[in-house]
């Protein structure tokens, strides 16, 4: 039996979570639901249907997880409770600093629904989460450092285009290279947020918009931008598409450590082609494991911390012990 999966948002992230859901055998995907005109909307999956967003309350028993696909800075923190008392959830929000407030408000609605919602889900927060947790139990004595990019962050653009007067946008997470040598040798430098990263935005405006007071705007966003040196570059929808078009993304989890007088340094990194294809298959992967929790009667808020890593996978144990051990 498949698990009949549902996409709430059909933008790079819910493309991404379409792929990969049709790339796993056993999962199927039943449609997708959006704010826009239904018929506007064309699938690359032909057995699947759009549906308005409002149909969603009328198909519990025809999905058995939902992954929601809107932007962290409005859409999650009021999509995700909102779904969360009825369908088995998954998302991706990504403002580490409201991550605690988020998952009490989704684990309320889930342990009311009795369903189980897994949030935070990609690269980071995510897999970058799991290799912190790991380093730090591991080596009890030492540093976690974390560089994103060079890269497109998604949330981080989508934040842009929600300010007044923006057309579209995007944004390059870049990490200082000084700050990466200087953790990748084991020095357990003190860096603050400033010297780790900084920021390049390509912002395309709407005729006539105030571009002082985009700009101020951007800098000035708290949990976004105020933190960094961000350089804001004003370009026309051509330039955009011409140089921008693509959501390459990465970067690594680094965590220096001792064992007595021993240096010891681990390090994941990744290198995507595409942040939104890569996000979507950790998606798509968290829904089979929130599914296979609620039938063993488990229920309210998650984040990959709870999950136990052969849930993720759609193999046997027996394999799994066979040949990924």
């Amino acid at each position: 039996m498949s698990i009949r999966i549902g996409i709430l948002g059909y933008g790079n992230l819910g493309k991404g979570v379409e792929k990969a859901v049709n790339a796993n055998a056993d999962q199927e995907l039943v449609g997708v639901f959006t704010r826009r005109d239904p018929s506007g909307v064309k699938l690359a999956t032909e057995q699947a249907k759009v549906y308005s967003v409002d149909e969603l309350p009328n198909m519990k028993d025809q999905i058995d997880v939902l992954i929601i696909c809107g932007g962290s800075a409005t859409d999650l923190p009021k999509q995700t409770p909102a779904y969360a008392s009825s369908f088995n959830v998954v998302d991706s929000f990504d403002t580490h600093a409201n991550i605690p407030v988020h998952f009490a408000a989704v684990n309320e609605a889930a342990m009311a629904g009795g369903k189980v919602g897994v949030i935070s889900c990609g690269w980071d927060p995510g897999m970058f989460s799991l290799n912190r947790l790991y380093a730090h139990s591991i080596l009890p004595d030492g540093r976690d450092y974390t560089f994103w990019g060079r890269g497109v962050s998604q949330g981080h653009s989508d934040a842009i285009r929600r300010i007044e007067g923006v057309k579209d946008a995007r944004q390059y997470t870049v990490p200082v290279k000084e700050a990466l040598d200087q953790v990748r040798s084991g020095k357990n430098p003190e860096l603050t947020t400033r010297q780790k990263h900084t920021r390049e935005c390509w912002v395309v405006a709407e005729e006539g918009a105030d571009l002082a007071r985009i700009e101020k705007e951007i800098k000035e966003m708290p949990n976004y931008y105020a933190d960094y040196d961000t350089t804001v570059n004003f370009i026309s929808e051509e330039e955009l598409k011409a140089n921008h078009s693509e959501l390459p993304h990465g970067g690594s989890v680094i965590y220096s450590g001792k064992t007595g007088d021993k240096k010891h340094v681990i390090e994941y990194s990744l290198k995507l082609d595409s942040n939104p294809e890569f996000t979507g298959s950790v998606l798509a992967a968290v829904a089979r494991a929130a599914w296979r929790m609620n039938q063993e009667g488990r229920r309210g808020a998650m984040t990959m911390f709870d999950i136990a890593p052969k849930y993720l996978s759609p193999e046997t144990d027996e394999f799994l012990r066979a040949h990924y051990l």
